[in-house]
């Protein structure tokens, strides 16, 4: 496979070879937020405490991408090798249908389920902070929330893409006049210059600091989020609060030639699909296939992980799952002997159900402390800015996961992924999610990794893992490398500028592949390489946008 050392369009700084950092390396998709991650690390926190620092502090920095009005994965592995995979993914209220997005016509009205309070699911970052700081860290929420409560408090001045997905989202915003008091400037899309202070918002992180979950699940919190999402026309209840849990999971293992691969089990779909697609691939030599070849045979096996995707996964709570089956080496070779090497598989020839459309505003980090703490987390509010809902006096941007339910079967969503009855609407049951946060081990180094986008998260995270599995120890190649995506449904190639050159886009196309340019670069990749046995960790962030990745 091509390797890309893009090393000087990334934020990328790494020690010399021969010193070992003081605290860690964090990559995130914001500089305010991995300077909040390294203050903690700073005042005695490791990884956990960093990550809860991280996310507070995206929620106030990054709110088009996440926040605590959203969700979050987290795959943790602690020193010593014990893993631990944290959901607190949002989950459908007590009042929610399965048919409640279906018009008149009996057809998904997409508005309802991606524009207000009716669009959002219950929040699980909230319990996740708490449930972090507890579980393995070693400082308390009042000082991993500090920095998130200063930038909320101070403001700041939001950058280009901000701005930007301010004025996409403008009439969602200002359907909510909380929104639109705190992300539009006197009923417009801000300009370059403003100043973004979220007062309400402070009070809230000081509310959880102080109290833990109970901060935020109950008491004032509770009761300005209930009151606010039922004023405009959402059903909530206290109860559907008070009751919301984070649940661990065991993560999922597997491996990939010399790979080992620790990756999130349902309700992501994402670990089953990776670990899907690389079992496929492990039965072709891609370092010995040209450009064109290997790139079929990667789609082709993207096309199968998505089928089983859009047929088998949900809420492991919720539904069976034949997630043993889904990852099972021979499974894989039956998978792999319907390929040919040299003519794509028609999706429409393959049975199940095509997949759907999926929020592509989230974030994700990566953290490694000194201690051999690592920590992999994907949160999200689902499209920019979520619901584009704020509850009054509560500064919290609702999301609108509720549009990763399959509302109605064989519908696609926002991401174009269509779902089965496994991903239907019920309550307190968590939609289906693509995001993969990762931990990838060959030979001596590590490799943490993970990136918004939507359905192509898992394509973005397969690509990044097998540039890994190829050799390239340089997290600055991951991240950078060209991008295209199949997810079974639509049955096309996309691919961003630069992901297909000119003879990989002739080639497929005489394999049989329809092609869609993409017309802007996606995802937003952040990335660590450590070296345990001599301590030496690189750290790189998505040249796609403008994070800050940093070894100290």
């Amino acid at each position: 496979m091509r390797k890309l050392t893009l090393v000087l369009v990334c934020l990328l700084v790494a020690l010399p070879a021969s010193a070992k950092p003081r605290l860690g390396a964090i990559a995130s998709a914001h500089p305010l937020a991995t300077e909040a991650g390294f203050e903690v690390l700073a005042a005695g926190g490791n990884a956990c405490d960093a990550a809860v620092a991280v996310s507070a502090a995206l929620a106030v920095v990054e709110p088009v991408s996440s926040g605590i009005g959203g969700g979050a994965f987290y795959l943790i592995e602690r020193r010593g090798g014990q893993a631990l995979f944290v959901d607190a993914r949002e989950t459908a209220p007590a009042s929610a249908t399965r048919d409640m997005y279906l018009g008149a016509d009996g057809e998904h009205d997409r508005r309802r389920s991606l524009d207000g309070p009716l669009a959002a699911g219950i929040p699980g970052e909230p319990a996740a902070l708490a449930h972090v700081v507890k579980r393995c860290g070693r400082l308390d929420l009042k000082r991993t929330l500090a920095p998130a409560i200063r930038l909320a408090s101070e403001g700041f001045e939001p950058d280009a893409f901000h701005l930007l997905m301010a004025g996409m989202r403008k009439a969602a915003l200002a359907a909510s006049p909380a929104a639109a008091a705190i992300f539009l400037d006197n009923g417009e899309a801000p300009k370059a210059g403003f100043r973004l202070v979220q007062k309400d918002l402070a009070a809230v992180l000081q509310r959880l600091a102080r109290a833990g979950k109970a901060g935020f699940y109950e008491g004032e919190t509770a009761r300005l989020i209930v009151d606010g999402v039922n004023a405009a026309g959402g059903a909530w209840t206290a109860d559907d609060l008070k009751h919301y849990k984070v649940v661990e999971r065991a993560p999922l293992r597997g491996r990939y030639r010399d790979m080992d691969v620790l990756t999130a089990p349902p309700p992501s779909s994402g670990g089953v699909a990776l670990l899907a697609a690389l079992n496929i691939l492990e039965g072709f030599a891609l370092d010995l296939r040209d450009s064109v070849t290997g790139k079929h045979l990667i789609v082709e096996a993207m096309r199968r992980a998505y089928r089983d995707r859009a047929e088998y996964l949900g809420d492991p709570d919720f539904v069976a799952m034949p997630i043993a089956q889904l990852i099972d080496k021979n499974y894989a070779a039956g998978l792999r002997a319907g390929i040919r090497p040299d003519r794509a598989t028609p999706s429409a020839s393959l049975p199940g159900a095509p997949a759907g459309p999926e929020g592509t505003d989230t974030t994700h980090f990566s953290v490694v402390d000194t201690h051999g703490n690592v920590v992999s987390a994907t949160l999200s509010v689902n499209i920019p800015f979520g619901s584009g809902f704020v509850p009054p006096g509560t500064g919290i941007l609702l999301n609108d996961e509720m549009d990763d339910f399959s509302a109605k079967e064989g519908s696609p969503n926002t991401y174009g992924l269509i779902g089965a009855h496994a991903n239907a609407i019920a309550p307190g049951k968590r939609p289906l999610s693509s995001m993969t946060p990762t931990i990838l081990r060959r030979g001596d180094t590590m490799a943490v990794l993970g990136t918004p986008g939507g359905s192509r998260i898992i394509s973005m995270v397969l690509l990044g893992a097998l540039e890994f599995a190829a050799g390239n120890d340089d997290p600055a190649a991951w991240v950078s490398t060209g991008r295209y995506h199949h997810q079974f449904w639509p049955d096309v190639i996309e691919y961003e500028p630069e992901g297909l050159n000119d003879t990989d886009r002739a080639g497929l196309e005489r394999l049989g592949h329809t092609l869609k340019p993409v017309d802007r670069r996606y995802g937003n990749m952040q990335a660590i390489a450590w070296q345990p046995a001599n301590g030496e960790m690189k750290a790189a962030s998505d040249p796609r946008r403008k994070g800050s990745a940093q070894v100290r």
